[in-house]
């Protein structure tokens, strides 16, 4: 049986936010973890010293997840340095907001190269190893935005998570009969640098309010959130858990159509 001290995990946009904390709480639970980033190398390198600091092991790893010769690099690297991959969390992500009007065809493009591509092209690099082990946990982090929230200027950055989504229950079904799960997590609104951007305080709190309205557990989520819902998912008592997107938005009520 496998324990989590025998785990190596890579997390995809792991430097920050969401992925941050995916990497962190996999490490206390006594996973390895590979750090990947694209752009931010320095505070890649601070979750590393963070985990190493907690006494685990951690390596950051550069490679931009729409090139698939760099992420085959990339988990060439983890499995060098850390062992074989055993969990992979596709967390790398870009959101790209526009109207039908303000639509920018190469925007969406990169947009979508990060966010289905990128899930694509991670899994192939390490569906062998997984397969060849005859074990495996592959995460993907989709958006409740893939099932339909209200958001304005949301609608493409929702068809590359529906895409995710799609793909999903999809690779779950090529994989699973050589023991390799695939599941994914739904985010709903959560604090990151990404979703504060460049917003003053005030302007923030005023989006924080009313989302956290549209909330049955009546605030916003939080990267931990998400982590926590991660590591269930990759667990080594996972097994008979595949194909399925858990929604983690603390009950958001803003769909169309609802």
């Amino acid at each position: 049986m496998m324990t989590w001290s025998d785990q190596v995990a890579v997390v995809t946009g792991g430097a920050r936010g969401i992925g941050r904390a995916i990497a962190l709480h996999l490490a206390e639970r006594g996973a390895a973890v590979c750090i990947n980033y694209a752009a931010h190398g320095e505070a890649a390198e601070k979750v590393v010293q963070e985990v190493k600091a907690g006494g685990g092991r951690a390596i950051a790893a550069r490679a931009d997840v729409a090139d698939f010769p760099a992420i085959q690099v990339m988990i060439a690297q983890a499995e060098t340095q850390l062992g074989p991959v055993t969990i992979l969390v596709n967390n790398a992500g870009v959101v790209y907001q526009a109207t039908l009007d303000t639509f920018d065809h190469e925007q969406f493009e990169r947009m979508r190269r990060v966010n289905a591509d990128g899930i694509i092209h991670a899994t192939r690099a390490v569906m062998a190893g997984m397969r060849a082990r005859h074990y495996g946990r592959i995460v993907n982090v989709a958006s409740i935005a893939a099932f339909g929230t209200a958001l304005p200027g949301n609608a493409f950055y929702a068809a590359t998570k529906a895409e995710a989504a799609i793909l999903t229950k999809r690779f779950a079904m090529e994989l699973g009969p050589q023991g390799i799960t695939v599941n994914a997590v739904a985010p709903g609104f959560i604090r990151t640098d990404m979703t504060q951007g460049k917003r003053s305080a005030a302007e923030w709190e005023a989006i924080e309010k009313a989302i956290a309205e549209r909330s049955i557990m009546g605030r916003i989520g939080e990267p931990a959130d998400i982590a926590n819902a991660v590591a269930f998912l990759a667990a080594p008592d996972s097994g008979w858990l595949t194909a399925q997107i858990i929604t983690v938005d603390g009950g958001r009520m803003d769909y169309v159509g609802h």
